[in-house]
């Protein structure tokens, strides 16, 4: 926010990261552009992503567009889908998407419904009367299906739904859909549920054998092996941004916290994917709690190690960590490997070059906290 106003970032943008290198490339858009929002949830499939929902100051939407990342000729087009078949979500912000066989299921968020729209799936929060719309939070599914470009809804065929939420997160397993967390009024929520996506069956709320992750929102979950998920970050109950980690087995439902985690990078509304070697990749989100503070916006990459990395990367980060000692002799090595060592330099030096101007940054902030207090 910018004096008491929302700001939003350019929607003609769109950036890559290059995870061999470390480098980032911005991509100016063209076509029928996604507006500028907050809130909308993003997914992708078959090297096309999806972006469906949102807020803006003109208020919640619940259209979908798409872009093809793998066009031959190097550029991004959006396009809006208009021509579908069936009745898409309400307008919402804050849902999280499972995808699973071509299809994009869709869960939860916060939005605004008429009064004729009204159902169990819906908690009311708010409502203008003289309008007859009413918001608060969902916890109905939607699928869109991107081969025949229809919306449908499924019908839920036993097991008890999780309490509507926004903020959540979803991961999938298998045939699974996982939600964790979340809020609805002033409350946030620390449960795990799934969804059978083939049954249409829920869970209900799994037990869980030990200690339990706090309860959050903002937060990310990601499926780092068949039976295994990543949880990281968010804002607790008590409106702290959390920088904790912890793995869940969905065989032995048992949650373990790691505690090897940077303390000092909390994230929360941030994202996260997985790596080529089961690193989770954490990008963007914020350091404090944006409803109070909204200062601390980040745009730096954090990796997590889930598992040991091969023998071949870890000889790559090697030599690219000592490229001038062994510049001699890595002109000798054959061109696929030296192709890669030469990404890995890159990588490695950009990272220095980023370590070195954060530490110049704080160095220099000391010395005005410390003329300031003088």
């Amino acid at each position: 926010s910018i004096e008491d106003n929302e700001v939003y970032l350019p929607n003609d943008e769109i950036w890559t990261y290059d995870i061999d290198s470390g480098l980032w490339t911005m991509h100016l858009m063209e076509g029928e552009l996604p507006t500028s929002m907050s809130g909308s949830c993003g997914a992708c499939i078959n090297g096309k992503l999806y972006v469906f929902g949102g807020y803006d100051d003109k208020g919640y939407s619940n259209r979908l567009y798409f872009v093809n990342l793998r066009a031959r000729d190097g550029t991004y087009v959006w396009e809006k889908i208009t021509s579908f078949e069936g009745q898409p979500p309400t307008p919402r912000d804050k849902l999280s998407c499972w995808v699973y066989e071509d299809r994009l299921i869709y869960f939860g968020g916060y939005g605004c419904r008429r009064h004729n729209e009204l159902q169990d799936c819906f908690d009311v929060h708010d409502a203008s009367w003289e309008e007859q719309i009413f918001w608060g939070w969902h916890n109905d599914v939607h699928v869109f299906d991107t081969k025949t470009q229809n919306w449908l809804q499924p019908e839920i065929k036993g097991g008890v739904p999780p309490q509507p939420r926004a903020a959540h997160t979803c991961a999938v397993l298998g045939n699974k859909g996982y939600i964790f967390g979340g809020r609805v009024l002033q409350t946030r929520m620390n449960d795990l549920h799934y969804l059978n996506l083939d049954t249409w069956t829920w869970s209900g709320r799994i037990p869980i054998n030990g200690e339990n992750p706090k309860h959050r929102s903002w937060h990310t979950l990601t499926a780092i092996a068949d039976d295994t998920l990543f949880l990281f970050g968010g804002l607790s109950a008590d409106n702290t941004p959390l920088s904790d980690g912890w793995i869940h087995n969905v065989i032995t439902n048992c949650w373990k916290q790691l505690t090897h985690l940077p303390k000092t990078k909390p994230r929360l509304w941030h994202t996260a994917c997985l790596g080529k070697e089961n690193e989770v990749m954490v990008f963007g989100g914020s350091k404090d709690d944006l409803l109070s503070l909204d200062t601390g916006h980040c745009n730096d990459l954090l990796i997590f190690q889930t598992q040991p990395y091969s023998l071949l990367r870890s000889c790559l980060d090697c030599i690219g960590k000592n490229a001038i000692i062994l510049e001699s002799q890595i002109s000798l090595l054959p061109p696929k490997l030296l192709q890669q060592v030469l990404k890995k330099i890159t990588f490695w030096t950009a990272a220095n070059h980023r370590e070195e101007q954060r530490a110049q940054k704080e160095e220099k902030e000391k010395k005005c906290q410390w003329i300031s207090s003088d």
